[in-house]
């Protein structure tokens, strides 16, 4: 039996500005939700917002934005998008720990 390759998904063009330091044609929805949730919600229009919504879903956002750190997020979208996805907690850390965290220091 042929593998077949998956199709990717790709990230609508209007994306590009909000990932302006990764290469574009390599970010990947599903492998890059973290980094593309974050630089939506604190750089994103509206439009981004809602995309973010119906591709991930709502419950699936709400869970890693809880799982992220507050810091990871402008102070005034954080409390908007916590209002939107009813968010009650978030996660409290210095960036310093999540680094820390990552490298597994």
């Amino acid at each position: 039996m042929k593998k077949t390759k998956a199709k990717k998904t790709k990230l609508p063009e209007s994306f590009r500005f909000l990932l302006w330091s990764y290469k574009f044609h390599k970010v990947n929805p599903d492998e890059d939700k973290e980094r593309i949730i974050v630089n939506t919600i604190n750089y994103g229009d509206w439009e981004h917002w809602r995309w973010i919504v119906n591709y991930y879903g709502a419950s699936e956002l709400r869970r890693i934005i809880e799982n992220l750190p507050a810091s990871e997020f402008r102070r005034g979208v954080l409390k908007l998008i916590s209002l939107l996805l009813k968010i009650k907690t978030m996660k409290y850390a210095t960036r310093s720990d999540k680094i820390r965290a990552a490298k597994n220091i």
